[in-house]
């Protein structure tokens, strides 16, 4: 469901009001996918790659992170994506290590300001600062464990390329080409929100 629905559905109350909803959830999003891909950009630097601060990556500006058309879908239809920043592993001691690593930082960073924001929803009472806290602390959760499936484009599938022996390695860069097929089928199926909704309610569960 994209955020479009709270602003033309009259059951979310008056239109004031679902203005408000939208404007609100969508910078939640903005910054839940800033923070994702700041996190790359820092983890490729301080491994000492140069290539995302050179190409103004190393930033907390949504402007430098954001993709038109990925936070179009986003908003219209709850599937988006950003601009990936651009990393070469050729700087790195140890190139599939340290890219399987540059990659899980982007799910890491969300999954820690879900724990930091879910710290934080605990002290407010009932309202619109408790509301927005909560909606970041799902968000985070659900950019992070949707990232972390093993499947390409995805962070996940190249988390688990830079873990594998080498011999795997190479086999299971084979199945690339094909992911983006693979990850259509997955979500227009459902089992993306299948997949996710295990460890995305767990720590829900936990932290709010």
């Amino acid at each position: 469901m994209g955020l479009v629905t709270y602003l033309i559905n009259p059951n979310y109350g008056s239109f004031t009001l679902r203005l408000f909803i939208f404007l609100l959830l969508a910078g939640v999003l903005i910054f839940v996918i800033t923070i994702h891909e700041f996190a790359h950009a820092l983890a490729a630097t301080l491994l000492g790659d140069p290539t995302a601060k050179a190409n103004d990556r190393l930033t907390l500006d949504p402007r430098a992170h954001l993709d038109r058309l990925g936070t179009l879908l986003l908003l219209l239809v709850g599937f988006g994506w950003g601009r990936p920043v651009p990393f070469n592993p050729d700087y790195f001691a140890n190139p599939r290590r340290d890219s399987a690593i540059v990659s899980l930082a982007g799910p890491l960073s969300n999954f820690l300001f879900a724990c930091i924001f879910g710290f934080f929803y605990q002290f407010f009472p009932y309202g619109v600062v408790k509301e927005v806290l909560g909606a970041l602390v799902t968000l985070n959760l659900v950019l992070c464990f949707f990232n972390l499936i093993p499947v390409n484009p995805l962070d996940g599938f190249k988390v688990v390329w830079g873990f594998l022996p080498e011999n795997l390695a190479h086999q299971w860069l084979d199945l690339a080409p094909y992911g983006i097929y693979i990850l259509l089928i997955l979500i227009f199926s459902n089992v993306t929100d299948k997949f996710i909704s295990i460890p995305v309610n767990f720590f829900i569960n936990i932290l709010l």
